[in-house]
């Protein structure tokens, strides 16, 4: 059974920066087989390697489409290795929770439009844009391979349980501020109000 770093036992380790992964050298197909898993098996948009104890820029992205969130089977499987973000446009925000920080919930904000810099399991170079609600989910297992949580980014955080959280986001769903414009600086104008 695969199980999660929490806040609880394991915040050293979740602060921890993950290194990148040199495809030539190492075989990450058991690391994706666990992340994997661990998605299938559990109520979770996405899943970072570090948060399963492996010490690896791996993400595993299961589902960013917010109409599907309640469909078990949906599994988008995008596998994403050694992330750099080029470009952060934008400005959305949504309630987030996360496997590893047990009921808590935080109001966070994200870019609208991401756009990345990866390899996959073979090492062929890839360039992806995420908009809207994916681009909160890779930004939020992004800052997880940094040894971020959205606890640090919340401008308010809940605690919750999973059902509490499920009625709480009907009537306090993701919102997009903007589409366009630094991130940065949009968030930084935000925090000023």
């Amino acid at each position: 059974m695969v199980v999660v770093k929490t806040i609880e036992n394991d915040m050293e380790w979740l602060r921890k920066v993950s290194r990148n992964v040199d495809i030539s050298k190492e075989d990450i197909v058991e690391d994706i087989k666990l992340l994997k898993e661990y998605c299938l098996n559990n109520e979770v948009f996405a899943m970072a390697a570090i948060q399963l104890g492996i010490d690896k820029r791996i993400m595993y992205i299961k589902n960013t489409d917010l109409k599907k969130i309640d469909d078990d089977n949906w599994n988008e499987e995008i596998i994403v290795i050694n992330p750099v973000i080029k470009v952060q446009e934008g400005l959305t925000e949504y309630w987030e929770a996360c496997a590893s920080c047990l009921d808590n919930m935080g109001l966070v904000l994200r870019p609208y439009k991401v756009k990345i810099s990866y390899i996959d399991l073979f090492g062929r170079k890839h360039q992806k844009t995420f908009k809207g609600f994916p681009a909160t989910v890779f930004s939020h297992e992004y800052d997880h391979l940094d040894g971020i949580l959205h606890m640090d980014k919340a401008l308010e955080i809940k605690v919750m349980a999973a059902e509490e959280r499920k009625e709480f986001r009907k009537t306090h769903g993701y919102k997009i501020f903007s589409q366009d414009g630094d991130f940065l600086e949009l968030e930084k104008k935000w925090q000023k109000k």
